[in-house]
């Protein structure tokens, strides 16, 4: 078929001869191409979001924390308190498979302090392998380093919020000295991590001292609160649990069978039950959208079936001048593929305009941090789907067009 001007007056006058038929069927395309852009845009952004929550922090690590006892075992009763210990660190680090392991403390409630000015925050004491398990992006200055822990100096790194709070006229904190507790540390590092995994408190609310530090000024002896691990390669945090639960229990006299003494937090379980709720969510988007949008390609096809029924004697008085069948078949799946392209179009348009103000709303000025939007594959891809769905729903009612007879069309006008 030629496409020329007439050709493409002709489609058109075709299209708007019923302005409202046309309107309300070319909204259901516009409404399921728009569900699965913004559904899919939408998706993403959530997935960047969980993301953010998991950002800094290694994915194939565990956490042995103590608990409860739940039955008696060797003379000592259901129900006894038992704290870890800095020993276990090394119980834990010696588990095949298990990479590094490290102590960690924490006091809750505290203030610190700064000519006057005051932050609520928490207290954590840390070695330098930390940093292993949660990366620490530094905006000033250092993390604690193995110096600080051998000779136990009162220095400290505070997060964000904490420097925010306390040095409000900005500039480099390092140098100077916050007071915790009646005691002054000398601030050495500045950590600007956001992380959101909540192991002990936030980074950005902590004031984090060396572990020995900490340990002498809060008469913490040789406790540990948190055993935080990291796997090797190719080794998962459910393979070594057991091991790890079974050297605990035996250190502490503990029943073997007790489930509740030792709690083992698999942060790598976490990353999996997240990337299997994503996939979830994709599937549903999928489905959704490509359903909202095959609904809306079937009422495209039964209009086109109307049209061609109301045009039977205009499509026979074609044939009898000389039109081909290609000719009705092009002309009938042109008017198809213009009325579902016009409206597919219109659907990305208003779902990348919805995305781009859903994203501006939920980002900071000026910073992009979660990305509300569908990427060019996708776009693409959409647009040559509206394609195919017009081609597809203009098939049935074209080849109808194409058994109609000129002498009978002509004969029941």
């Amino acid at each position: 078929m030629k496409i020329d001007r007439d050709t493409v007056e002709e489609i058109l006058v075709t299209i708007t001869r019923n302005k409202t038929r046309s309107l309300l069927t070319a909204f259901g395309v516009f409404w399921g191409i728009f569900m699965l852009v913004a559904l899919s845009g939408g998706g993403r952004g959530m997935q960047e979001e969980l993301q953010q929550e998991f950002e800094g922090f290694a994915t194939n690590s565990g956490f042995a924390v103590s608990g409860k006892t739940n039955e008696p075992y060797r003379g000592f009763r259901k129900g006894r308190w038992w704290d870890l210990e800095i020993d276990d660190v090394e119980r834990v680090a010696s588990v095949p498979g298990v990479a590094m392991a490290t102590p960690s403390i924490a006091q809750w409630g505290k203030q610190a302090v700064y000519e006057g000015q005051k932050y609520e925050c928490n207290v954590r004491g840390l070695y330098p392998n930390y940093e292993q398990l949660e990366h620490q992006e530094m905006a000033y200055g250092r993390f604690i380093n193995d110096v600080d822990i051998r000779e136990g100096r009162k220095v400290c790194v505070i997060g964000k919020r904490v420097y925010e709070s306390l040095f409000k006229d900005g500039g480099d904190p390092c140098g100077r000295y916050v007071q915790v507790d009646s005691v002054y540390y000398q601030v050495v590092g500045m950590c600007t991590s956001e992380g959101n995994v909540n192991i002990q408190g936030q980074a950005s609310e902590a004031v984090t001292l060396p572990y020995t530090t900490m340990q002498k000024m809060y008469n913490l002896g040789n406790r540990v609160h948190v055993v935080c691990f990291t796997m090797e390669p190719g080794v998962r945090v459910r393979d070594v649990k057991p091991e790890v639960e079974r050297r605990l229990k035996e250190a502490h006299y503990i029943s073997p069978t007790d489930k509740q003494a030792v709690m083992i937090l698999d942060l790598e379980a976490m990353f999996s039950m997240m990337d299997s709720l994503m996939t979830g969510v994709r599937f549903l988007t999928w489905m959704v959208g490509l359903g909202t949008l095959l609904a809306g390609a079937i009422g495209v096809s039964n209009i086109m079936m109307v049209t061609v029924r109301e045009r039977t004697t205009e499509i026979g008085i074609r044939r009898a001048i000389g039109a081909r069948p290609q000719d009705i078949l092009q002309q009938i799946l042109s008017e198809s593929v213009v009325l579902t392209t016009v409206a597919g179009m219109a659907g990305i348009s208003f779902g990348v305009f919805v995305l781009n103000v859903l994203e501006r709303a939920a980002n900071p000025p000026g910073v992009v941090e979660t990305h509300y939007q569908v990427g060019f594959g996708m776009a693409v891809g959409t647009c040559l789907l509206v394609i195919a769905l017009g081609l597809l729903a203009g098939l049935a009612p074209a080849y109808r067009a194409m058994a109609i007879k000129p002498i009978e069309a002509i004969r029941d006008e």
